[in-house]
């Protein structure tokens, strides 16, 4: 089987261009492929598929085989990707995803993507929507016991669930241990990515990430638009914000008026490989 390695701020997936490639069991090859001691590396398994409905289609899945319905980082490496092996010369592409299509913008300099634009669509706020197993018309700042402490958290989803925690040193946390407690909790009933964010001014904010089926990443464009959505609505911030990840940044804007979120970002290429199945 012929693969693509590739990473946006080090959210590391193994990309698979099932226009030519079978794969009959993929959560299987998600584990496998992802296994960083017998397989490849990576946080999960993303095939590149033919779509009825858009331009291309991203099916993907975490490390652990669970389907997962987007990846903010992931889905601008599937516009590089398509766009450098020369499966489109679009531009402006629409990708099917598990949360609906996702239209991306592609900054390209003398045939290289250095970067894409995605429109991340609209923030569910309602709990029963994202899910919370709460009532109310939002999830906004809401204490929390975890363990045996409180936390405030706020809930959204962007075709998947995020809870987003302030803090005020966010090096400072035991993410294996605390991060389970999180996914896990019954507070969730579809398991939940939680970032836990530092603010460090009106247009920059600080997160780590606890991706539910993957443990901590080096970064997830999903849960860098959850947590600036948050830092938004919590009045902590402006409307556009630099996201500092650890594997790398990326900014995050809202238009109110239109109520869409956009996340630009780097997209690279580590290498191409055969894994012999």
């Amino acid at each position: 089987m012929k693969f693509t390695k590739m990473q946006g701020c080090g959210n590391d997936y193994v990309y698979v261009n099932c226009f030519e490639e079978k794969i009959d069991d993929r959560p299987e090859m998600a584990r496998k492929v992802s296994n960083r001691n017998f397989g490849i590396g990576s946080d999960g398994l993303i095939c590149i598929c033919p779509s009825d409905s858009a331009d291309f289609k991203m099916d993907m899945y975490n490390a652990d085989g669970s389907r997962a319905q987007m990846c903010g980082n992931g889905i601008r490496c599937v516009g590089k990707y398509v766009f450098e092996k020369g499966m489109t010369d679009k531009t402006k592409l629409t990708i099917e995803t598990g949360c609906g299509i996702k239209k991306l913008d592609l900054n390209v300099e003398n045939g290289i993507v250095k970067s894409v634009r995605v429109d991340m669509g609209s923030p569910e706020l309602r709990p029963q929507f994202i899910p919370v197993a709460e009532h109310g018309k939002s999830f906004i700042n809401r204490s929390v016991i975890v363990g045996s402490d409180e936390y405030f958290v706020t809930a959204l989803s962007l075709g998947n669930p995020h809870a987003v925690v302030f803090v005020k040193d966010v090096d400072a946390l035991d993410l294996k241990t605390l991060g389970p407690k999180f996914e896990n909790h019954p507070l969730f009933p579809e398991r939940v990515n939680t970032e836990f964010v530092e603010v460090i001014d009106r247009n920059t904010i600080k997160m780590r990430v606890w991706e539910r089926g993957s443990g901590e990443t080096l970064a997830c464009g999903t849960g860098a638009t959850a947590s600036a959505t948050a830092s938004m609505l919590n009045g902590h911030t402006e409307n556009a914000v630099a996201v500092r990840l650890r594997g790398g940044e990326l900014l995050i804007e809202w238009n109110r008026d239109t109520n869409k979120l956009y996340m630009t970002g780097p997209a690279v290429m580590v290498f191409d490989g055969e894994l012999y199945i």
